[in-house]
């Protein structure tokens, strides 16, 4: 993990407002307390996922926050895995295995060392309004972390804001809808729980 001086933390609040001043990323429902470890699962149609629930999230929370982001498109360009590294603080992930290795163990790690995380449980961008389906990822961290508190996320209209291939974003308003934690049941299989957690995402849905 790269280490970020204040100058890091500073920059990453004015990307933050600027973001905030771009969308809105109005936060709306309820977020979890700041203090607790948590992972935020959402949606995800844009490049601007990210940076949207960051700027909703309280200043405590976002302090100790990590996106997890794939390596193959952070680190396309060194000026991308310069912004990825120094200011969202991201934990990659490789997509693409080529040694056989478990893609998730540095997200592991990093919720070893304490930090929360940004999840796109997806593991892709869509173009719709609603999720596509979740793989098995977001499933297995909850099984190796039940302390672990998993917060379903929506983000309105960023699929419109900023679909894939366009440039600049349009003038429309961003809410990022918060749900309640996702409880735990027990002996709840794979495909059940993330039905339900599919589910907790779509239903914060204006309109759903």
């Amino acid at each position: 993990m790269i280490q970020r001086g204040r100058p890091y933390r500073v920059l990453r609040e004015l990307l933050c407002g600027f973001v905030r001043f771009l969308v809105g990323a109005y936060p709306s429902g309820d977020m979890p307390p700041a203090h607790r470890q948590t992972l935020y699962f959402a949606n995800h149609t844009s490049h601007l996922d990210t940076l949207v629930i960051l700027a909703a999230l309280k200043l405590r929370a976002r302090s100790r926050v990590r996106p997890v982001a794939a390596r193959d498109y952070w680190c396309k360009t060194a000026r991308r895995r310069w912004v990825a590294e120094r200011i969202l603080n991201v934990v990659f992930i490789d997509r693409q295995r080529s040694n056989g290795g478990d893609p998730l163990q540095p997200v592991r790690q990093a919720l070893e060392e304490g930090a929360s995380l940004i999840f796109f449980p997806e593991g892709t961008r869509g173009d719709q309004a609603l999720p596509g389906a979740f793989k098995s990822g977001l499933f297995r961290l909850a099984q190796d972390f039940p302390a672990l508190s998993l917060a379903p996320v929506y983000l309105e209209n960023l699929h419109r804001i900023l679909p894939k291939g366009a440039l600049l974003p349009l003038p429309l308003i961003n809410k990022v809808h918060f749900g309640p934690v996702l409880a735990r049941v027990d002996g709840e299989t794979k495909e059940e729980f993330l039905e339900r957690a599919h589910r907790a995402v779509s239903q914060l849905a204006p309109g759903h």
